[in-house]
């Protein structure tokens, strides 16, 4: 039934996409143009506007004191927009499909100063310039994705303020982003408005490359009220490549480095009459440097658009992404690798139509799918069998000595592998469709109101665990407003219900305020202040909700309802957050230089952690009710605070040379937890007195992997031919675990956690150099100085890489 409902709502899609208004697919020379043009503050603004078709310029005009100025009698057909104020850079705009008999507007943004002010889709319902956003967002345009020339994504939030990434091995291992100390899965991942999280908030985003990916948005605070469940910390946003040329392009690059390492892609787009489309494709294989741990990812990526009428766009996004990896596993740790192998398909789609209702209205419509296909295989143990009470053997690793980065120091032989049938396979399979409808109203020119409603259906199993469904359903509205030309509000509230946690209200609040307004030919440039506040929820994960008190005693106990009726006991509840953060940004020298820092306060409630039947009427839990669980459930006991100051700062030295930093300090702090290892921490006998915990962190520790001092930097020199870029990530010392078990499943390969992860540096250098004006000719090196750095203890990070490639423009 839930799924038909949704096959119903695709269909709707559809047939709206058809009957979209304004339709007209002649070619007279009857529409019209209304170009509006605003300055960074949203004040209207007097500007010459160039109209452009074909390379051709068409008709110039001026506006008028509002801002504004019309083009009548216009033919149909693609064009481009160029716009000029004094002391404002100039802007050209993507091309624009007008139909016959539309009546368009076109909204145009200058500024002052060479630094781009892009615009942000993530920190409001609609997009605005960065200029009137308040919420601390960094965006990584194409030409920086260039300029990178990085594999994947993962790497390039690295360049990032506030974000620690880090990746368990060589290229293909798993990996995690934390946003101001918030957890991995507290980020909602985003491919073109279609969320690709896992059920949970779970993300593979090392399986995520660069190719076919126009720009990268990241916001660092809670936005629930938009994306609903799994924004506790931020939001990352994908945006995919579409077709701009009136004249196909065909693009083939390919590289080679060294560790066997070799990647192609091939890219195909433009633009034909009302239609534009692009579509990429890519394979990256290498063997990396250490025993079974090769890396293939086979990438497909895809935008295709079509202007319906004279004011809807539809746009189809594809990808399809297949990787297979070697796992090594914490080859430091165990002095051998282990055989095993991890392979993942995922396949995004997704369908967006905007339209213009009428000239105050506008409307939003998606319908998105995900599918997620995980195996992980151990084809047979590993190490040597070593069976101590003659009950069954265990495998151990060789002999080895782990020193930490706080100088403690321990040798033995941990377990590798356990006891029990081989092959050992896990798989994950999961399935999220969802629709998406916004009304977005213009209600004066101060104020602007949206909202809508997102309709969610996912199902899948993991591991051993029954296969589950959820139907969930959310409804906000946000308000932006302005009150005077100096303070902007976006303000909003979410309504969510989830199936298995059930109602979630989420709000939210970002101002921007301007002590000082921008001012072109100004050294001293604009002085603005932010500050946002919100709260955010993420779902519980399918083996949380399966394995909490509510479910097993549905499920596996004869007698479980009346011990649920009795005791009161009822569904696992959505783990929360609470951000705010207040900051200040700073302009200089005719906006070539612009100055960054805000304070953040987040604490993370309510989060779920196994608990052992033993410890949970510690939790109020009653004792027939927790010695029913058997082993004990999951529950919402654990919370930790993060809180910090992050600083960043840019300088455009004209045209060429650009300068960027960041510096975050992060103090995170574990407040409550219950988990059994924690109330009862490991001791290591050649360590007396010191507590450890072995899997999770202990109370007033540091949460694992959270650094308390982060950096970075990038150079970038540009000069035709030539581009030449160095980036470097510098990483404090973070508090962590070996995570092993000796031989005798006792604590001596632990170490105390404080200051285990070790600090390092990593610098990258890009260089590209244009042989003609259709071949280009790079060289990359990851990890120049070729340091020895563990990213996550125990497992190899890489040494120096070398790539080397063409870039041929074909047509």
């Amino acid at each position: 039934m839930k799924r038909v409902m949704m096959y119903r709502i695709a269909q709707i899609l559809a047939v709206l996409c058809v009957l979209a208004p304004h339709a007209s697919w002649g070619q007279s020379a009857d529409a019209t143009l209304r170009v509006v043009v605003f300055d960074q503050l949203g004040l209207r603004l007097e500007a010459s506007v160039t109209l452009f078709r074909d390379g051709e310029v068409v008709v110039s005009s001026t506006t008028d004191v509002h801002g504004e100025c019309v083009f009548v009698k216009l033919s149909a057909g693609r064009y481009r927009i160029e716009t000029h104020a004094p002391g404002f850079h100039s802007t050209i705009s993507d091309s624009i499909y007008i139909s016959s008999s539309a009546n368009v507007v076109h909204n145009v943004t200058l500024q002052i100063g060479p630094l781009e002010q892009h615009v942000v889709v993530t920190a409001a319902a609609m997009d605005l310039p960065a200029s009137r956003v308040g919420a601390p967002v960094t965006i990584i345009g194409r030409e920086m994705l260039d300029d990178l020339a990085k594999i994947d994504v993962l790497e390039t939030l690295k360049s990032l303020p506030g974000l620690n990434v880090v990746q368990t091995g060589q290229r293909g291992g798993a990996a995690s982003v934390f946003i101001r100390g918030g957890e991995a899965d507290f980020n909602k991942v985003l491919i073109d408005g279609i969320p690709v999280n896992d059920v949970g908030g779970a993300i593979d985003l090392d399986s995520l490359v660069v190719a076919g990916v126009d720009r990268v948005e990241v916001l660092r605070t809670t936005n629930s009220v938009l994306y609903g469940s799994d924004a506790l910390s931020g939001v990352i946003n994908v945006t995919t490549r579409r077709g701009s040329s009136l004249h196909p392009e065909l693009t083939y690059s390919a590289d080679v480095g060294n560790f066997g390492t070799f990647r192609h892609e091939l890219s195909f787009g433009g633009i034909f009459d009302r239609f534009d489309y692009f579509i990429d494709l890519s394979r990256f294989d290498t063997r990396n440097n250490v025993p079974n741990n090769a890396f293939r990812n086979n990438n497909l990526s895809g935008q295709f658009g079509v202007v319906l009428g004279g004011v809807t766009d539809l746009s189809v996004t594809v990808r399809r992404t297949g990787t297979a990896y070697g796992v090594p596993g914490a080859m430091h740790f165990n002095g051998i690798a282990d055989d095993s192998l991890q392979t993942n398909h995922l396949t995004y789609v997704g369908a967006t139509m905007k339209t213009e209702l009428s000239e105050r209205l506008q409307g939003t419509l998606r319908f998105a799918l995900s599918d997620r296909n995980y195996s992980f295989t151990n084809p047979a143990p590993t190490g040597e069998p070593f069976n101590p009470w003659g009950v069954g053997a265990h495998y151990l690793g060789d002999f080895v000595s782990i020193t930490g980065a706080n100088g403690f120091t321990t040798s033995g032989r941990a377990i590798l592998d356990y006891g029990g049938v081989y092959p050992s396979v896990y798989k994950s399979v999961t399935k999220r469709r969802s629709v998406f409808g916004q009304i977005d109203h213009l209600v004066s020119r101060a104020l602007e109101v949206s909202g809508g409603v997102r309709i969610e259906d996912e199902e899948g199993a993991s591991g051993v665990s029954a296969r589950t469904e959820r139907n969930n359903v959310g409804s906000f509205i946000e308000g932006r407003t302005r009150l005077t030309e100096r303070i902007h509000i976006t303000s909003g509230i979410a309504f969510d219900y989830n199936e298995v946690f059930g109602y979630a209200i989420t709000p939210r609040i970002s101002v921007a305020s301007y002590l000082r307004t921008p001012l072109p030919s100004s050294f001293i440039g604009f002085t603005k202040l932010t500050f946002n506040a919100g709260s955010g929820i993420k779902a519980p994960s399918l083996f949380d909700e399966q394995s909490s008190i509510f479910s097993i005693l549905t499920s596996n106990v004869p007698n479980g309802d009346q011990l649920l009726a009795r005791s009161g006991i009822g569904a696992i509840k959505p783990e929360r957050s609470r951000n705010i953060d207040v900051g200040i940004q700073q302009s200089l020298w005719g906006g070539n230089i612009q100055l960054n820092i805000s304070a953040f306060y987040n604490t993370f409630d309510d989060l779920i952690e196994y608990v052992s039947p033993s410890v949970l009427p510690q939790l109020g839990v009653p004792v027939d009710v927790a010695t029913a669980t058997l082993w004990g459930a999951t529950v919402n006991a654990s919370s930790f605070l993060a809180r910090g100051i992050e600083t960043s700062g840019e300088v455009m030295f004209g045209n060429s040379l650009r300068l960027a930093a960041s510096y975050t300090y992060l103090d995170a702090t574990v407040l409550e937890s219950f988990a059994s290892g924690v109330l009862w921490p490991s001791v290591n006998p050649m360590f007396p007195g010191i507590a450890i915990g072995q899997y999770a962190p202990l109370i007033g520790a540091r949460p694992f992997r959270r650094p308390a001092h982060l950096g970075t930097m990038w150079i970038n020199f540009k000069h035709d031919p030539i581009q030449v870029g160095l980036l470097g990530t510098f990483t404090g010392k973070s508090d962590d675990s070996t995570f092993l078990s000796d031989a005798f499943f006792g604590s001596s390969l632990l170490l105390p956690n404080h200051n285990l992860g070790a600090n390092y540096q990593k610098i990258d250098l890009s260089i590209s150099i244009a042989l003609h004006q259709r071949l280009r000719w790079r060289v990359n090196i990851d990890n120049l100085l070729n340091q020895k750095y563990e990213s996550a203890p125990g497992y190899p990070a890489l040494p120096a890489t070398f790539r080397t490639g063409l870039t041929i423009d074909v047509m």
